[in-house]
C-alpha cells in the first residue's frame, strides 16, 4: 500500500511539474499575490478572479521545486468555482494533512489529488514548498498586498 501512495504521489508531481494546469497571466485578474519560499527559492505570482464570493479563475507563473509547481497546480484546479469559503475549508484541510498539525480525522476524497501531497510532512523542508501557492491564495482571498513569504 505504501509503495502504491509514494508511485502515486510521484506520478502526480511529476506530472503537474511538467505540464503544470493554469500556468498562464490572468489579464482580468482581481486580485494578485506574490509569494516567495526563501528556503528553496520558490517564487510565485497568483492571479484570482473572484465574483460575489465565488472564485471564477485562478492562475499562477513562477518557478519553484517540482512540490511548489505541482501544488500550485493542483489548487488552481481545486478551487476554480469554489466558494471563498470553500476555498479557506480546502486550504485547512490541506495545511493540516502537510504539516501534521491537528491529526483529527480528514476525508481524503474532500481534497482529491491533493491527498497524495500528504507525504511532505515526513520531509519537513518541503512542507513550505508545498503549502507556499496555498499560503498565497489565503492572503489574495483576504486582499493582502504584502509578498507571502514561507520564513
Amino acid at each position: 500500500m505504501l509503495d502504491q501512495i509514494r508511485d502515486l504521489y510521484q506520478e502526480v508531481v511529476f506530472d503537474h511539474n511538467r505540464n503544470p494546469r493554469n500556468f498562464r497571466v490572468m489579464e482580468d485578474a482581481n486580485r494578485k499575490i506574490e509569494g516567495f519560499n526563501p528556503l528553496c527559492g520558490d517564487k510565485i505570482t497568483l492571479y484570482v478572479k473572484v465574483n460575489d464570493g465565488v472564485i471564477e479563475d485562478v492562475s499562477f507563473q513562477g518557478s519553484g521545486c517540482a512540490i511548489s509547481t505541482a501544488s500550485a497546480s493542483l489548487m488552481t484546479e481545486i478551487v476554480k468555482g469554489q466558494t471563498e469559503d470553500e476555498a479557506q475549508h480546502l486550504f485547512d484541510i490541506f495545511h493540516r494533512i502537510t504539516t501534521g498539525k491537528n491529526d483529527e480525522a480528514v476525508n481524503l476524497e474532500e481534497i482529491g489529488k491533493l491527498a497524495v501531497l500528504a507525504g511532505v510532512r515526513a520531509y519537513p523542508a518541503r512542507v513550505k514548498c508545498a503549502t507556499l501557492a496555498w499560503h498565497s491564495l489565503q492572503a489574495a482571498l483576504k486582499n493582502e498586498a504584502d509578498t507571502v513569504s514561507t520564513e
